[in-house]
């Protein structure tokens, strides 16, 4: 895996595409149910909802989950998700950013800490690691969406900040206050985006050898696994020929 040099984005995905389905569906239905509860049930009103719809329809989850996900975000007995982000340090000095929806602040913080400590790292307190990342907004087209011209026009006309293209698709970055207008004006010129988010981008990568990389996946793997845990990003950067000795 290369990083801030091919995935600009710096996150690790091997781990999320092993992971199996439903394990993935149940992570995509909570995020549908607390967008849905913190604002109105519509996604056309609801930017929040509407990313976490596209997200869920970019990973085939069926319509019939979708609505009963939001649904549950007004029913009388439906869990209280809490939002918590944590912030750490693992093997080869790089940066994580581990955000998660929990309804036990206790399991999961004991879980996430227990991931870094066996893994070669170590949780740090607020701010330890976020002022290295910028807060953007991410929204993401297979290669299938066009080539990179037609995506970098597309994407400067609707207003995005920074485009980036290669052999596995397209990374449109932009504000957090204009990502849900660009992606709409993008939906009418591309069609549907495979995802459409907040995000943390690094603004300068580690590179990771041989030597630290194995713990490294082991370690966001492991978090990536975590029922509570979203999403993880990261600073770091694995070469291609480094992942082949691993593999």
């Amino acid at each position: 895996m290369a990083g801030h040099s091919k995935y600009k984005n710096i996150m690790y995905r091997k781990g999320a595409q092993d992971k199996k389905r439903s394990a993935v569906f149940s992570k995509l239905a909570r995020e549908i149910t607390v967008a849905a509860k913190m604002g109105t049930p519509d996604p056309d009103m609801n930017a929040r909802l509407r990313a976490a719809v596209n997200a869920a329809k970019a990973q085939s989850m069926p319509k019939d989950n979708i609505q009963r996900s939001i649904d549950k975000a007004s029913a009388a007995d439906s869990e209280n998700y809490e939002e918590i982000r944590y912030e750490g340090f693992g093997p080869g000095g790089v940066s994580l950013v581990v955000e998660a929806l929990t309804d036990n602040r206790n399991r999961t913080a004991t879980n996430v800490r227990t991931a870094f400590s066996k893994n070669g790292g170590n949780l740090g307190a607020s701010g330890s690691v976020t002022h290295g990342f910028s807060r953007l907004g991410l929204i993401e087209y297979a290669v299938a969406a066009g080539n990179a011209e037609k995506i970098f026009e597309a994407a400067i006309e609707a207003g995005a900040e920074d485009v980036e293209s290669d052999e596995d698709g397209h990374r449109i970055w932009t504000s957090i206050d204009d990502l849900h207008p660009v992606a709409r004006a993008l939906e009418a010129a591309l069609g549907e985006a495979e995802s459409v988010k907040l995000a943390w981008r690094a603004q300068n990568s580690v590179e990771v050898g041989e030597g630290d990389a194995e713990q490294l996946l082991k370690l966001v793997e492991t978090l990536e696994g975590d029922d509570d845990v979203q999403t993880v990003w990261g600073n770091y950067e694995v070469s291609e020929e480094v992942l082949e000795k691993l593999a």
